[in-house]
C-alpha cells in the first residue's frame, strides 16, 4: 500500500457507507457515533465496519482527532475473457487491459459467470475486486 492509493481524513468526518483501511484491509463503514466527553475531554469516535470481501465485523472506538486512511477506489467495468478453475480472466472495458483475478463467491455478485459476461470491478490498493455482476440491460 503506498500513499499515492489512501489519502487522510479525521475520524469524526467519517460517515456511514465511506470505506476505510483498518489493519492493512479495506472495510466499509456500517455506523458511526461521536460522543463528547466532559469539560476537557476529546471527542470519541465508535464505528461499525464490515470488510469489503471477506465481510468479517468490527468495532472501533478512537479520538475524534485521530486521522484514518481512506482508499481510493477505481471503479471500472470488465468483461470475462475466461472462466479458469480458480480465477477469471477480465478485460478493462475502458483500457482493453487484460488481467486475471481470483474467482468470487457467485452469491455475492449476483450469479454465476460465462465469457462474456460484464461485471463491476474495483481496484483498491492495487488489488482488482468484482463487485458484482452486470445485467444485460445497464
Amino acid at each position: 500500500m503506498s500513499e499515492g492509493d489512501t489519502r487522510p481524513e479525521k475520524a469524526t468526518a467519517i460517515r456511514v457507507g465511506n470505506h476505510l483501511v483498518y489493519e492493512g484491509g479495506v472495510y466499509k463503514v456500517l455506523s458511526t457515533d461521536t460522543s463528547k466527553s466532559g469539560k476537557h475531554g476529546h471527542a470519541k469516535v465508535r464505528m461499525s465496519i464490515q470488510h469489503i470481501v471477506t465481510g468479517n465485523k468490527k468495532s472501533l472506538v478512537m479520538p475524534g482527532d485521530d486521522k484514518v486512511r481512506i482508499p481510493l477506489i477505481e471503479k471500472r467495468i470488465g468483461q470475462v475473457l475466461a472462466v479458469n478453475p480458480d480465477s477469471l480472466q477480465l478485460m478493462d472495458k475502458e483500457t482493453y487491459e487484460v488481467f486475471e483475478t481470483t474467482l468470487p463467491d457467485y452469491d455475492d455478485i449476483g450469479g454465476t459467470l460465462d465469457s462474456g459476461d460484464e461485471v463491476d470491478i474495483w481496484k483498491v490498493l492495487g488489488v482488482n475486486i468484482i463487485r458484482q455482476k452486470r445485467s444485460l440491460s445497464e
